[in-house]
């Protein structure tokens, strides 16, 4: 496989040594329980060790329960996963095993939100003035991204006409796709209720007792 080639969400589960990481959205990410941010810090020095990574890096986030690690390849036209992912992946779960650290799938997930709008170019520069957010490269006219890599992103549906019965802002949260069914489960158990899941495993959509939305996403069925 070419380092530089781009794969789907599907090639990179199907490939040997990822068994920490889950695709969500358009990266590939693990969690590594640290127990402590001295560890983290072992941890994030260990990676940081590794050849190769002024061409392509990691996003590294060090708390003091673990580590989580993000990998994803970004162009002027697309946000995704490329071969260089998938090997950097083996490289840090190695990593952690000599550490004596083990992955937990189950903490991951990415939060976008998601705004209905009739006209996208009307919307967008007030949220990206108000949040200090940029147009994402290679989808300006849909989608917001913070420049600090901190806060979620900001994705605008286009709407043909207004929908004054349903919220006009909604969550999209990102979880593995073998944690997306407890997740839906947990929300239901816990007051939800199921609007439709003619889309899963895409997504589900659930509702809050009062009506508001949010849709449980995974990367299934997007290849």
């Amino acid at each position: 496989m070419d380092g530089t080639g781009r794969i789907s969400p599907k090639q990179f589960h199907e490939a040997d040594g990822v068994e920490d990481w889950r695709v969500l959205g358009e990266g590939a990410c693990a969690y590594f329980r640290t127990g402590s941010f001295a560890a983290g810090a072992r941890l994030a020095q260990a990676i940081g060790e590794l050849g190769g990574l002024d061409a392509h890096h990691p996003d590294v986030d060090i708390r003091h329960p673990g580590v989580t690690v993000r990998l994803i390849t970004i162009s002027d036209d697309d946000y995704g996963l490329s071969g260089r992912d998938l090997e950097l992946a083996r490289r840090i779960s190695a990593v952690a095993r000599r550490l004596g650290l083990a992955a937990d799938p189950a903490m991951l997930q990415t939060v976008q939100v998601s705004i209905d709008a009739l006209v996208s170019a009307e919307v967008m520069p007030f949220w990206r003035a108000v949040l200090g957010y940029e147009y994402r490269a290679d989808s300006p006219d849909e989608d917001l991204v913070d420049p600090r890599d901190r806060g979620p992103s900001i994705w605008f549906q286009r709407m043909d006409a207004p929908r004054p019965q349903r919220n006009r802002i909604h969550l999209d949260v990102w979880v593995p796709h073998d944690q997306a069914e407890a997740r839906v489960a947990a929300a239901i158990a816990a007051g939800g209720r199921l609007v439709t899941d003619e889309h899963a495993p895409m997504w589900w959509v659930l509702a809050d007792p009062e009506g508001n939305e949010v849709d449980v996403a995974t990367w299934m069925s997007r290849d």
